[in-house]
């Protein structure tokens, strides 16, 4: 006889993790041209922080990106606008990104929302998010009378 009742949600975590690696570089759109707004992210893990990494081009202020995390998901999101202003008949090929771009990832552990970081540098955004330090199990003690 079990001590614990069966759970049949116990690792949906690890199957959601299965699935977002394996459709990590499902291309948004098929043709061979990249989807309007798309940014890839790489997120590896320290002992502890959470680290999410970007390629994002184009960038000019700190008001034109967006982070959020919120229940485990990292949001990022922004616009890059082109300053200089070439005359459409003069393009031969044009596959610079500018406009609108988002993505969300799920982040591998929870992490606090206190001392999130974000740095910008030579087109690569870099968040660093500390790894929730708070205990998500605790053992009960049982008192005998």
């Amino acid at each position: 006889m079990a001590l614990v009742p069966y759970d049949p949600f116990k690792h949906l975590n690890t199957v959601r993790r299965e699935f977002d690696r394996m459709f990590a570089d499902f291309p948004a759109t098929f043709g061979g041209e990249h989807g309007f707004g798309d940014i890839r992210v790489d997120v590896h893990e320290t002992e502890s922080e959470i680290v999410a990494s970007c390629d994002i081009p184009g960038l000019e202020n700190k008001e034109d990106v967006h982070i959020d995390v919120e229940n485990n998901m990292l949001h990022i999101s922004g616009s890059v606008n082109r300053s200089n202003e070439i005359k459409e008949e003069n393009i031969h090929r044009k596959e610079r990104f500018v406009g609108r771009f988002h993505r969300s990832v799920t982040l591998p552990e929870p992490v606090s929302t206190e001392g999130i970081k974000a740095s910008y540098k030579n087109g690569v955004l870099e968040v660093r998010m500390p790894k929730d330090t708070q205990e998500l199990k605790k053992r009960i003690d049982v008192e005998f009378h």
